[in-house]
Protein backbone atom coordinates (compact mmCIF):
# COMPACT_ATOMS: atom_id res chain seq x y z
CA UNK A 1 0.00 0.00 0.00
CA UNK A 2 2.82 2.40 0.89
CA UNK A 3 4.67 1.59 -2.33
CA UNK A 4 1.54 2.28 -4.37
CA UNK A 5 0.95 5.59 -2.61
CA UNK A 6 4.56 6.64 -3.17
CA UNK A 7 4.29 5.74 -6.85
CA UNK A 8 1.09 7.77 -7.27
CA UNK A 9 2.56 10.77 -5.45
CA UNK A 10 5.66 10.67 -7.61
CA UNK A 11 3.56 10.65 -10.79
CA UNK A 12 1.45 13.51 -9.44
CA UNK A 13 4.57 15.53 -8.72
CA UNK A 14 5.97 14.89 -12.17
CA UNK A 15 2.72 15.77 -13.90
CA UNK A 16 2.45 18.98 -11.88
CA UNK A 17 5.75 20.13 -13.38
CA UNK A 18 4.73 19.92 -17.02
CA UNK A 19 7.59 20.31 -19.44
CA UNK A 20 7.92 24.01 -20.23
CA UNK A 21 8.81 23.58 -23.91
CA UNK A 22 5.52 21.76 -24.53
CA UNK A 23 3.49 24.62 -23.05
CA UNK A 24 4.97 27.63 -24.81
CA UNK A 25 3.38 28.90 -28.02
CA UNK A 26 5.06 27.66 -31.24
CA UNK A 27 6.54 31.10 -31.94
CA UNK A 28 8.50 31.02 -28.71
CA UNK A 29 9.82 27.56 -29.47
CA UNK A 30 10.84 28.19 -33.07
CA UNK A 31 14.55 28.48 -32.38
CA UNK A 32 15.89 25.95 -29.89
CA UNK A 33 18.02 27.59 -27.20
CA UNK A 34 21.63 26.75 -26.61
CA UNK A 35 21.86 23.32 -25.05
CA UNK A 36 24.70 21.31 -23.69
CA UNK A 37 24.64 17.91 -22.11
CA UNK A 38 26.34 18.04 -18.74
CA UNK A 39 28.05 14.80 -17.85
CA UNK A 40 29.47 14.33 -14.38
CA UNK A 41 32.99 13.98 -15.78
CA UNK A 42 32.70 17.00 -18.07
CA UNK A 43 34.96 19.44 -16.26
CA UNK A 44 34.66 22.09 -18.97
CA UNK A 45 30.84 22.27 -18.81
CA UNK A 46 30.49 25.25 -16.43
CA UNK A 47 33.10 27.39 -18.21
CA UNK A 48 30.68 28.90 -20.71
CA UNK A 49 28.13 29.93 -18.07
CA UNK A 50 28.19 33.47 -16.74
CA UNK A 51 27.33 34.50 -13.20
CA UNK A 52 23.59 35.19 -13.06
CA UNK A 53 22.64 32.93 -15.98
CA UNK A 54 19.32 31.10 -15.77
CA UNK A 55 19.76 27.37 -16.29
CA UNK A 56 16.96 24.98 -17.23
CA UNK A 57 17.12 21.20 -17.12
CA UNK A 58 14.26 19.65 -19.14
CA UNK A 59 13.22 16.25 -17.86
CA UNK A 60 10.73 13.85 -19.44
CA UNK A 61 7.67 15.49 -17.86
CA UNK A 62 8.96 18.58 -16.07
CA UNK A 63 11.64 21.26 -16.13
CA UNK A 64 13.93 22.24 -13.27
CA UNK A 65 15.44 25.74 -12.94
CA UNK A 66 18.47 27.26 -11.28
CA UNK A 67 20.69 30.35 -11.17
CA UNK A 68 24.39 30.01 -11.96
CA UNK A 69 26.55 31.60 -9.26
CA UNK A 70 29.96 31.03 -10.78
CA UNK A 71 32.70 28.57 -9.82
CA UNK A 72 30.58 25.61 -11.00
CA UNK A 73 27.78 26.40 -8.48
CA UNK A 74 24.04 26.59 -9.08
CA UNK A 75 21.38 27.89 -6.67
CA UNK A 76 18.02 26.16 -7.07
CA UNK A 77 14.82 25.61 -5.11
CA UNK A 78 13.88 21.99 -4.49
CA UNK A 79 11.30 20.36 -2.21
CA UNK A 80 13.04 18.78 0.78
CA UNK A 81 11.70 17.58 4.12
CA UNK A 82 15.12 17.11 5.76
CA UNK A 83 15.75 20.75 6.84
CA UNK A 84 12.57 20.53 8.92
CA UNK A 85 13.85 17.41 10.69
CA UNK A 86 17.52 18.16 11.37
CA UNK A 87 20.00 21.01 11.56
CA UNK A 88 22.90 18.81 10.44
CA UNK A 89 24.25 20.72 7.44
CA UNK A 90 26.22 17.72 6.23
CA UNK A 91 23.10 15.58 5.92
CA UNK A 92 21.11 18.39 4.34
CA UNK A 93 23.77 19.07 1.73
CA UNK A 94 23.70 15.46 0.51
CA UNK A 95 21.86 14.78 -2.75
CA UNK A 96 18.08 15.08 -2.31
CA UNK A 97 16.49 11.64 -2.70
CA UNK A 98 13.03 11.00 -4.17
CA UNK A 99 11.71 10.25 -0.68
CA UNK A 100 12.99 13.57 0.68
CA UNK A 101 11.55 15.35 -2.33
CA UNK A 102 8.09 13.77 -2.14
CA UNK A 103 7.81 14.36 1.59
CA UNK A 104 8.87 17.96 0.97
CA UNK A 105 6.05 18.37 -1.55
CA UNK A 106 3.48 16.94 0.88
CA UNK A 107 4.70 19.04 3.81
CA UNK A 108 5.20 22.12 1.59
CA UNK A 109 8.81 22.46 2.72
CA UNK A 110 11.72 23.20 0.43
CA UNK A 111 15.21 24.61 0.46
CA UNK A 112 17.12 26.91 -1.82
CA UNK A 113 20.47 25.16 -2.00
CA UNK A 114 23.72 25.41 -3.90
CA UNK A 115 24.96 22.40 -5.85
CA UNK A 116 27.50 21.79 -8.56
CA UNK A 117 26.41 22.10 -12.18
CA UNK A 118 26.81 18.34 -12.57
CA UNK A 119 24.60 17.53 -9.58
CA UNK A 120 22.03 20.10 -10.68
CA UNK A 121 21.83 18.73 -14.24
CA UNK A 122 22.19 15.08 -13.25
CA UNK A 123 23.40 14.15 -16.74
CA UNK A 124 20.67 16.02 -18.63
CA UNK A 125 21.06 18.81 -21.15
CA UNK A 126 21.04 22.40 -19.90
CA UNK A 127 19.16 25.24 -21.59
CA UNK A 128 20.84 28.62 -21.17
CA UNK A 129 18.67 31.72 -20.56
CA UNK A 130 15.89 30.24 -22.70
CA UNK A 131 13.24 32.03 -20.64
CA UNK A 132 14.53 35.46 -21.68
CA UNK A 133 12.49 35.12 -24.88
CA UNK A 134 9.27 34.20 -23.06
CA UNK A 135 9.25 36.74 -20.19
CA UNK A 136 8.35 40.34 -20.98
CA UNK A 137 10.64 41.84 -18.36
CA UNK A 138 14.28 42.43 -19.19
CA UNK A 139 16.78 40.47 -17.10
CA UNK A 140 18.69 42.24 -14.36
CA UNK A 141 22.46 42.40 -14.46
CA UNK A 142 24.17 39.06 -13.94
CA UNK A 143 25.77 40.16 -10.67
CA UNK A 144 22.46 41.39 -9.27
CA UNK A 145 20.74 38.14 -10.28
CA UNK A 146 23.38 36.03 -8.54
CA UNK A 147 23.31 38.17 -5.40
CA UNK A 148 19.52 37.91 -5.18
CA UNK A 149 19.81 34.13 -5.42
CA UNK A 150 22.58 33.93 -2.81
CA UNK A 151 20.61 36.01 -0.30
CA UNK A 152 17.73 33.54 -0.44
CA UNK A 153 19.68 30.34 0.20
CA UNK A 154 18.06 28.37 3.02
CA UNK A 155 14.72 26.81 3.98
CA UNK A 156 11.54 28.15 2.35
CA UNK A 157 7.88 27.24 2.04
CA UNK A 158 6.93 25.30 -1.07
CA UNK A 159 3.90 25.16 -3.33
CA UNK A 160 3.57 23.27 -6.61
CA UNK A 161 1.63 26.14 -8.15
CA UNK A 162 2.57 29.28 -6.25
CA UNK A 163 6.16 28.93 -5.04
CA UNK A 164 8.27 26.51 -7.03
CA UNK A 165 11.74 26.56 -8.60
CA UNK A 166 10.49 28.62 -11.56
CA UNK A 167 9.12 31.35 -9.27
CA UNK A 168 12.52 31.48 -7.56
CA UNK A 169 14.60 31.95 -10.72
CA UNK A 170 12.24 34.47 -12.34
CA UNK A 171 12.17 36.57 -9.19
CA UNK A 172 15.98 36.56 -9.11
CA UNK A 173 16.53 37.25 -12.82
CA UNK A 174 13.58 39.51 -13.74
CA UNK A 175 12.58 41.02 -10.39
CA UNK A 176 9.13 39.42 -10.35
CA UNK A 177 8.16 35.84 -9.50
CA UNK A 178 6.37 34.06 -12.32
CA UNK A 179 5.77 30.50 -13.44
CA UNK A 180 4.86 30.00 -17.08
CA UNK A 181 4.02 26.39 -16.31
CA UNK A 182 1.58 27.46 -13.58
CA UNK A 183 0.04 30.09 -15.87
CA UNK A 184 -0.53 27.51 -18.60
CA UNK A 185 -1.99 25.05 -16.10
CA UNK A 186 -4.43 27.67 -14.80
CA UNK A 187 -5.48 28.56 -18.35
CA UNK A 188 -6.10 24.88 -19.08
CA UNK A 189 -8.09 24.55 -15.86
CA UNK A 190 -10.21 27.59 -16.74
CA UNK A 191 -10.94 26.20 -20.20
CA UNK A 192 -11.94 22.91 -18.59
CA UNK A 193 -14.33 24.66 -16.19
CA UNK A 194 -15.82 26.79 -18.98
CA UNK A 195 -16.67 23.70 -21.03
CA UNK A 196 -20.31 23.12 -20.09
CA UNK A 197 -20.12 19.52 -21.28
CA UNK A 198 -18.29 18.81 -18.03
CA UNK A 199 -21.40 19.83 -16.09
CA UNK A 200 -23.39 17.08 -17.79
CA UNK A 201 -20.53 14.61 -17.37
CA UNK A 202 -20.19 15.21 -13.62
CA UNK A 203 -23.96 15.01 -13.19
CA UNK A 204 -24.06 11.65 -14.99
CA UNK A 205 -21.16 10.36 -12.91
CA UNK A 206 -22.98 11.49 -9.76
CA UNK A 207 -26.17 9.68 -10.78
CA UNK A 208 -24.12 6.59 -11.57
CA UNK A 209 -22.52 6.68 -8.12
CA UNK A 210 -25.96 7.00 -6.53
CA UNK A 211 -27.17 4.00 -8.53
CA UNK A 212 -24.17 1.90 -7.54
CA UNK A 213 -23.64 3.05 -3.96
CA UNK A 214 -27.16 4.02 -3.01
CA UNK A 215 -28.66 7.34 -1.97
CA UNK A 216 -26.83 8.93 0.93
CA UNK A 217 -25.31 12.27 1.86
CA UNK A 218 -21.93 11.12 0.54
CA UNK A 219 -23.38 10.54 -2.94
CA UNK A 220 -26.21 13.08 -3.17
CA UNK A 221 -24.21 16.13 -2.07
CA UNK A 222 -21.39 15.71 -4.63
CA UNK A 223 -23.97 14.93 -7.32
CA UNK A 224 -25.66 18.26 -6.66
CA UNK A 225 -22.79 20.52 -5.60
CA UNK A 226 -20.12 19.63 -8.20
CA UNK A 227 -22.27 20.19 -11.32
CA UNK A 228 -23.80 23.31 -9.74
CA UNK A 229 -20.36 24.74 -8.98
CA UNK A 230 -19.11 24.03 -12.51
CA UNK A 231 -22.28 25.56 -13.98
CA UNK A 232 -21.90 28.77 -11.97
CA UNK A 233 -18.20 29.04 -12.80
CA UNK A 234 -18.67 28.42 -16.53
Amino acid sequence: MLDTLTFLLEKLFLLAHIKLSSLLPPLLRADPPLTRRCERDDAAAPLRFQRGDLLEVPRTLFTHFGIYLGDNRVAHLIPDILPALTADSRQIQEMVTNTRLLLGVLSKRASIRVDSVEDFAYGAGILLNAMDRAVRRSPLSGEEVARRAERRVGSVCYSLLWNNCEHFVTDCRYGAAQSLQTDQFCEWLKSLIRDQRNVLLTALLGLLSMACLGISSSTVLPTLLVPFTLWMAS
